[in-house]
């Protein structure tokens, strides 16, 4: 789904593009079971305060079609003016015909969440995919020394003067793939994904990223909550409920990640079914924007969320085809539930920490409402439950 955009007059350049350097010293919908199906996990950022994200909002919507075309045209080709938006709440992505009828995706990362640095780090995690024949979409060289990341310098109607650093965004540009969304797949093909998920993290075993953080109970747990606090979106009859429930739930989470003791490698971190294409020569791992150090479970359960016979059957399948590639201890399985439980928890602290975004209040416009919080607060009992039931 997208709005298609007329072909612009030419003329000046709007926005002051440059490229960044890479670092010297390296370092969207809820799916039953998966309780958060597209949410990001958001691992390397701390909360947001209310004033800053505002900020940050109206420098968003100041990214116009001129300037996204003068982003992707600064790689020194041509477009032929035509783009379309995707479908994508946390960053903005472009589609963009160019005169030569190749398309290009541009991405642009929503201002302070990832650094460059971070955002390097998925970069170079993806070069290093690629080149071991696991199928993603790296980004595109924007030069010729291979640089990846540019950044536009955007002044957003009635802001004061700011640094430069204040008034970027971040872009990659990214060919466009083609391919269907996975539909009932077959055991074959299961287990097919569980071996290309067992390639990419044997790939993932060899460096760290660690300016990306770690999937624990302190980022997705206690940070999210900070941040559901500090928004003021729960009403004040449900507070006391929810935060001694969720308070609880993390502790669990915390145990279990403890005493599972698995040594976090880089994952995808949001392997659902909704960031796989299928094309013509099979599976496509796509939206490395979660991308973190955590447990290699994480991206098995993602992509066989449910609680029932058939999804264990069909995460079985999973395991199986990962362990004709690379070791894989099933005892980590009982780190599923605690897992989602943080998924959980990072997905409403991702919506509050997103709600001066008008876009966010569009697509929910009850997350204020006693009504969802009850709803929440029930789900997070029975999640608890679950969590407690497995192995500590």
């Amino acid at each position: 789904m997208g709005q298609g955009l007329s072909p612009r007059a030419r003329g000046s350049c709007l926005c002051d593009h440059r490229l960044v350097q890479p670092p010297r010293d390296p370092g969207n919908h809820r799916t039953p079971g998966a309780a958060a199906g597209s949410a990001p996990g958001a691992a390397g950022t701390a909360p947001i305060g209310p004033g800053a994200s505002a900020t940050l909002t109206r420098r968003f919507f100041a990214l116009t079609p001129d300037r996204i075309l003068d982003a992707v045209e600064s790689i020194g080709r041509r477009s032929t003016g035509r783009t379309l938006a995707h479908n994508s709440l946390e960053n903005r992505v472009y589609e963009v015909e160019m005169e030569d009828g190749e398309r290009l995706v541009g991405k642009f990362y929503r201002p302070g969440r990832w650094t460059a640095p971070q955002i390097l780090e998925e970069h170079a995690f993806l070069a290093e995919l690629a080149a071991e024949e696991v199928p993603v979409v790296p980004p595109l060289a924007l030069d010729a020394s291979g640089r990846t990341l540019g950044r536009l310098l955007i002044d957003a109607p009635g802001e004061p003067e700011a640094s430069d650093d204040d008034r970027t965004i971040l872009f990659a540009l990214f060919p466009k793939v083609r391919g269907r969304p996975p539909e009932d797949l077959t055991t074959d093909q299961l287990e097919w994904l569980g071996r290309l998920l067992a390639r990419l993290h044997t790939v993932g075993a060899r460096a760290a990223a660690p300016a990306r953080g770690v999937l624990d109970a302190e980022r997705y747990g206690h940070r999210s909550l900070a941040v559901l606090r500090a928004a003021e979106v729960i009403p004040d009859s449900l507070l006391e409920r929810h935060f001694d429930v969720a308070a609880r739930l993390v502790e669990a989470c915390a145990e279990r990640l403890a005493a599972a003791a698995v040594r976090p490698i880089r994952i995808h971190g949001d392997c659902h079914l909704g960031n796989l294409v299928w094309g013509a020569s099979g599976p496509l791992f796509l939206d490395f924007d979660d991308f973190l150090a955590g447990p290699p479970v994480q991206d098995l359960w993602l992509l066989t969320p449910g609680h029932d016979d058939e999804a264990l059957a069909q995460r079985d399948a999973v395991v199986r085809g990962y362990q004709s590639m690379r070791d894989f201890d099933r005892a980590t399985l009982a780190l599923v539930e605690p897992l989602r439980a943080l998924r959980i928890l990072r997905y409403a602290g991702w919506i509050a920490e997103r709600w001066e975004d008008p876009s966010f209040q569009r697509a929910f416009p009850d997350f204020r409402q006693a009504a969802f919080w009850q709803r929440e607060i029930q789900a997070l009992y029975e999640q608890t439950a679950r969590v407690l039931k497995s192995p500590a």
